[in-house]
């Protein structure tokens, strides 16, 4: 009689690591827990991704909001964290009106001006200098005041490429591991423009800015001030260090931790045609511009909102 082994052999090591990736289902919440979600009655929205995105139809951007209207917009970009407009071919009296309805504007010495300095003009073509492409951050975290939003418009668009991809920072801190959240809660990093500018300005440019824009600290977790939604606040270009740990305990910590916003399920992704407008939520996002079009040109406009310190 042969008798047959049953018992299953032993399976060799192969533990994940603690800050690995994992695959499996994500836990995709577009809105903050209790939040109603009511109809829009002033424009037709039409969602572009299952977390963030989306297109807005009947709004005219050239023409002054009435409050209802600019209401009903903010909780749009509250709930969908970046909308687009097709087609509006704004001027950029009329890009700059229409940002100023969510306070005033920011300007940013470090960049290209178009026709006023709170207009932030990126030109790109063969052989010039790649700024903020290809590479995810949130806008101006090395200062106390993050900008609340851009507000931004393709003028000229390349035949093929030039997307730009948005990604939903509650979803990535809604899906980290529960020993992770345990590690960052209460935890500040900080944040310094030199990083980021260093990949394309050189250190006599860099050092002229270095008193206006000294290192500040925020929280790892931001709590967003009108949905009361945790984010994670951190990212590639800007943040350096989480305060209080060893260097090699922070850098690890941080590449993990950055890496979440390249999970797909938390992303939208926008292809562009002249005039096109993107309103997004720099509190809630990162945004990623691809660099993909050489050697045709691209051009875009880009006014900020001035924000709050985060908290």
């Amino acid at each position: 009689m042969t008798v047959v082994d049953t018992q299953p052999s032993a399976l060799r090591a192969a533990p994940i690591p603690p800050d690995g990736m994992y695959e499996g289902p994500r836990d995709l919440r577009r809105l903050p827990e209790g939040w109603e979600e009511r109809p829009y009655e002033r424009f037709e929205l039409v969602p572009h991704g299952r977390v963030i995105g989306a297109g807005i139809r009947g709004v005219d951007l050239s023409q002054p909001l009435e409050p209802a209207l600019r209401e009903e917009l903010n909780r749009a970009l509250l709930e969908w964290k970046v909308l687009f407009f097709r087609g509006q071919h704004l001027t950029s009296a009329q890009q700059r009106g229409f940002a100023r309805h969510w306070g005033k504007l920011e300007t940013n010495p470090l960049l290209a001006t178009g026709s006023s300095e709170d207009v932030v003009r990126f030109d790109k073509s063969a052989g010039t200098t790649p700024t903020f492409e290809n590479v995810w951050h949130t806008d101006v975290t090395f200062r106390e005041r993050p900008a609340l939003g851009a507000v931004l418009q393709l003028r000229e668009v390349p035949p093929v490429g030039g997307d730009t991809l948005w990604a939903d920072m509650a979803a990535a801190y809604d899906n980290l591991p529960p020993q992770v959240k345990d590690r960052i809660e209460g935890a500040t990093a900080v944040h310094d423009f030199i990083p980021g500018f260093a990949r394309f300005y050189g250190p006599e440019r860099l050092a002229a800015f270095q008193e206006a824009f000294p290192p500040v600290e925020h929280p790892v977790v931001r709590v967003h001030p009108e949905t009361g939604r945790r984010m994670l606040f951190v990212n590639t270009s800007f943040t350096t260090r989480i305060t209080g740990m060893e260097r090699e305990e922070s850098d690890r910590l941080l590449s993990f931790l950055c890496r979440q916003a390249h999970v797909p399920e938390y992303q939208v992704r926008f292809h562009w045609q002249p005039g096109d407008v993107a309103f997004w939520d720099n509190r809630a996002t990162q945004h990623y511009a691809v660099n993909d079009y050489a050697p045709h040109r691209r051009v875009a406009e880009r006014v900020a909102i001035e924000g709050d310190r985060p908290f």
